[in-house]
């Protein structure tokens, strides 16, 4: 894949984590129709990389992302919104499909589309400045499509209170409800970030990949049927060498060699 130029975003590598950071801290990082599209071309190039085991986006400046650019929402016709709509569910997909976790690291506000952009990742650690909000509605335009991730990563009633209200929630609120994994001190954020990261590089990165999909996969399914995809897919993985290594190592007490 092409590498795609990099404007609005950059990208630091920590080992095997890779962090793309959101530079727009003037916009605090509005999501842009470029910059959604930087972000999604980032994720897919990193999704190929098999030195890679984990991918953090995170904000510069002190927001996370405070949501679309409404400069963007203004005055349009229905193609330009579709063509950012569209744009929007891409990075979202984006985010899902790749096979490493994608974990936010949110410094301040993620509001609107920049809180979906945290409920659709896969992992979120928080400082206690940050605030969540889908603050839409005051506006004039309901947060329907971060409504897909927010329904999805907290409960209906908590959800339904933010879409309704457009009232922000604390770092705190946010871990409570299950928005985020973790709250920690604004200095010690970024260290946070990559021991989490730290963690899950310690697995194979195959593996990681197989139980992401299955995850999504199963995860809106009825439990018989959830059942009957995962059997199928523990029955795969038990016979790839990874497990049989990852098997034989535990039984011999020492450390695993993954092949990825």
């Amino acid at each position: 894949m092409q590498t795609r130029k990099r404007i609005y975003t950059s990208l630091e590598r920590v080992g095997s984590t890779a962090i793309v950071t959101m530079r727009r801290a003037e916009r605090r990082n509005a999501l842009s129709l470029e910059l959604m599209r930087e972000l999604t071309a980032a994720l897919l190039e990193l999704g190929d990389d098999r030195a890679v085991s984990a991918i953090v986006i995170a904000g510069e400046g002190p927001a996370f992302s405070a949501g679309h650019d409404l400069t963007e929402l203004r005055g349009g016709d229905r193609a330009a919104y579709t063509e950012i709509f569209d744009a929007c569910v891409a990075l979202m997909d984006a985010i899902r499909d790749v096979p490493q976790p994608v974990i936010a690291e949110v410094a301040g506000i993620a509001t609107a589309a920049g809180c979906q952009l945290v409920a659709a990742s896969d992992l979120a650690i928080a400082s206690t400045k940050a605030t969540f909000a889908t603050p839409g509605v005051r506006i004039g335009l309901f947060c329907s499509t971060p409504m897909v991730a927010l329904t999805r990563a907290i409960e209906r009633k908590r959800a339904m209170e933010m879409l309704l209200t457009g009232e922000p929630i604390d770092a705190q609120t946010a871990l409570a409800w299950g928005l985020v994994n973790r709250v920690v001190a604004p200095d010690a954020l970024r260290d946070a970030t990559l021991a989490l990261a730290g963690r899950i590089s310690e697995s194979s990165r195959v593996v990681i990949g197989i139980g992401k999909r299955a995850f999504y996969a199963q995860i809106e399914r009825e439990q018989s049927e959830a059942y009957a995809y995962t059997k199928e897919i523990m029955t795969s993985n038990a016979l790839a060498d990874e497990a049989q290594e990852g098997i034989a190592a535990f039984l011999e007490r020492r450390p695993p060699r993954w092949n990825a």
